[in-house]
């Protein structure tokens, strides 16, 4: 029986379905194997209704202390429902089922490349590689200004190789550690950062989701990335100089403690470099999906954790030999904290609340797609507009509502596109998401990490600095990569 309490929800889903099911704009639809256009009925207004919804509760997530994925899991489902009650009215259920399992496909290609990365950093973390990287920073004894530097630099350079979101956390930590107290040094340097890990992952298949959705899709070659290092470059540089002069050359009050790396962290770091090689020699040379060499690369780790477990008693013994002939009592007392290394530990360490909201943007925007929206867009976009500016609103939009989403919906789209273009989605898209702090991962991960001191208007303030940026690097995409056009 139905509890009382469920009877009213279970009256308004049978009432959005018989909606549904008599919207008039579906009268002349008929059991051909074209999708049903449903941009101008019940169905696709009640799916956009709910997708609006859910993201502007994505975009209240620092307010709402509400994580991410959980909205856009719900919207994805309810999409589907209405999707799924209209296309059996109509006898195409197949049609509905052939792009549902299309979309799963996208989804679960990128979900396993992802996840193999999160494992090796989150194994690179555990043994302790990000911890001695932020003490050695603040043993230097930097100034504030040369730390502002320093973690730009740094994050512009790692990105491309750990994921803008990894970076920013990283380097947060280190900027909250060497200035907490300090609340202007504070929000400058994570917007630097923010600004420098968004451009830097933005050369690099590896350092953007949205990247790796392009290179995974095979619209931009491994090495075709390339030509957009200068521009990321001068979208990082021109707001960094400005931004340099408004922080002090006051040293900071940091305490400097001695980090000793893990057994085996260096060689982690070989393996992830192989388990890229190995990504990349699948798409360049089979033509498979990368996806394919990362979790090739993912039993690179397992053996690799297999043989520190095997060998942890011997490596156990002799240090503490050696401890006890150098009368070494902290290294004694460390010996004893030892834990073997886990690779399914390190898995479950990965971002799962971004991994399930990729999945909720990605069934969402396919949803949104099946009802003939994205055509209507693209239409608008890339056939009555100049795709140069179809593209330059791309990375805007990416600043408002998250490239993720609009990314996918490019990629959805599919309109042809010189590779000129494609690298200039690809930028902008990367790069738009630094105007604001909500338009990227490393910017909610950030104003999380930093709350109250990293903040939305914090950011909002340097906004037309930032664009100055943003127009700068286009410009000189469009100067030196002109003949990809």
């Amino acid at each position: 029986m139905i509890k009382t309490r469920q009877r009213p929800f279970c009256f308004l889903l049978f009432l959005v379905a018989s909606t549904l099911f008599s919207t008039s704009a579906l009268a002349s639809a008929t059991t051909s194997t074209a999708p049903l256009n449903l941009t101008q009925s019940t169905a696709g207004y009640a799916a956009l209704i709910i997708f609006g919804l859910a993201y502007t509760l994505v975009m209240m997530e620092e307010y709402l202390q509400l994580r991410k994925s959980k909205p856009v899991l719900l919207a994805a489902g309810l999409i589907w429902i209405i999707i799924g009650f209209v296309y059996k009215e109509f006898d195409q259920v197949e049609i509905a089922k052939a792009a549902l399992e299309h979309n799963l496909l996208e989804y679960a290609e990128l979900l396993l490349f992802l996840l193999v990365a999160m494992t090796y950093i989150s194994a690179m973390e555990e043994r302790r590689l990000f911890d001695a990287l932020q003490s050695w920073m603040v043993g230097k004894g930097f100034n504030f200004r040369t730390l502002f530097w320093l973690t730009g630099i740094l994050s512009f350079f790692i990105s491309p190789i750990a994921d803008n979101l990894t970076t920013a956390l990283l380097m947060c930590a280190v900027v909250l550690k060497v200035g907490g107290s300090n609340l202007k040094f504070v929000n400058i340097a994570c917007i630097n950062i923010v600004i420098a890990a968004n451009a830097g992952g933005a050369f690099s298949p590896f350092g953007d989701i949205t990247t790796l959705m392009v290179w995974q899709a095979g619209h931009v070659s491994f090495s075709e990335f390339m030509p957009l290092f200068l521009p990321s470059v001068v979208n990082y540089l021109i707001p960094a100089i400005i931004m340099s002069f408004f922080v002090p050359k006051t040293q900071p009050d940091a305490v400097h403690e001695r980090i000793e790396l893990k057994r085996g962290a260096l060689r982690i770091v070989g393996l992830f470099v192989l388990t890229i090689a190995t990504a990349v020699a699948f798409h360049a040379v089979l033509h498979f999906p990368p996806v394919m060499g990362m979790m090739m690369g993912l039993a690179y780790l397992q053996f690799f954790g297999f043989f520190l477990r095997r060998t942890l008693p011997r490596s156990i013994a002799k240090k503490k030999a050696m401890a006890i002939a150098n009368n070494d009592e902290m290294a004694l007392k460390r010996l004893g904290s030892i834990v073997p290394f886990d690779v399914f530990r390190r898995v479950s360490h990965a971002e799962w609340d971004t991994l399930l909201f990729f999945y909720g943007v990605v069934m969402c925007v396919g949803g949104l797609s099946l009802l003939g929206y994205l055509g209507v867009v693209s239409e608008i976009m890339y056939t009555q507009w100049d795709p140069i500016w179809a593209n330059v609103m791309v990375g805007i939009l990416s600043a408002i509502v998250d490239n993720i989403p609009v990314m996918f919906a490019v990629l959805t789209m599919s309109p042809e596109l010189s590779m000129g273009n494609w690298l200039l989605v690809t930028l902008t898209a990367g790069v738009g998401g630094s105007l604001l702090s909500i338009g990227s991962a490393a910017g909610v991960a950030l104003m999380g990490a930093a709350h109250g001191k990293y903040t939305f208007f914090g950011h909002l303030k340097w906004a037309p600095v930032i664009a100055l940026g943003y127009a700068a690097s286009i410009l000189l995409h469009l100067s030196l990569n002109g003949h990809l056009f």
